[in-house]
């Protein structure tokens, strides 16, 4: 079956004339790819429509918001490699990971391993490493982005807004001048230029070294 796949562009292509093989063997190769700037290859009837895919969003669609106590992502998280949990730093009482459903590309969350829900069950060591990761978060965000401010800040309890009540996180987010259009305020639709992969290792790349 044909699939939706950008490995294909140019597998045809000979431009060095000399009826070489690059081209033929991609053919072979790529023989059930489709080229995806090319509806003409596609079911459907086109538009003018661009679409945003973002399948991510499934998980957070279909389980909705809180996790149950035996599965909360951000204790599941740092028993995970740093690729896989979106992990940028890691701390003694806290770490830095990218957050999944990101309001712009770099959005961080700094949370204690402890799994406490408010910021005045933390200790003052934790709250220490938080300040710390967060100020570094800053500093490397800024660095890495060339934004122009952030929004800062905890949402405590589910009744305030917290996507997972039951483990205090700290939420950094770059902002950008131009970052809020019609998209976010009448579409409730974000464009993210960067894969969180992507971010997440240029990020963890410029991240100081102890």
């Amino acid at each position: 079956m044909a699939r939706l796949n950008l490995d294909s562009y140019g597998a045809s292509d000979d431009s060095n004339g000399d009826g070489d093989a690059d081209g033929a063997i991609r053919d072979s190769v790529d023989a059930e790819r489709i080229r995806v700037d090319d509806p003409s290859y596609l079911v459907g009837v086109p538009d003018e429509f661009q679409r945003l895919w973002t399948p991510h969003r499934m998980v957070y669609i279909q389980h909705g918001q809180q996790p149950g106590k035996d599965d909360c992502p951000f204790c599941v998280a740092p028993s995970m490699s740093d690729e896989d949990a979106l992990i940028v730093a890691r701390g003694t009482h806290a770490y830095a990971l990218l957050n999944l459903f990101p309001y712009n590309s770099g959005h961080l969350l700094v949370c204690p391993y402890r799994h406490i829900a408010t910021y005045d069950e933390a200790t003052p060591e934790e709250v220490a490493e938080i300040g710390s990761l967060t100020q570094t978060a800053m500093r490397v965000i800024r660095q890495v982005s060339k934004n122009d401010g952030f929004n800062i800040g905890m949402n405590q309890g589910e009744v305030a807004g917290a996507g997972i009540a039951a483990h205090l996180h700290q939420h950094v987010v770059p902002r950008w001048a131009q970052d809020a259009n019609f998209l976010p305020i009448i579409a409730k639709t974000k464009a993210l230029p960067q894969l969180l992969g992507e971010v997440r290792t240029a990020i963890a790349d410029a991240w100081p070294r102890p």
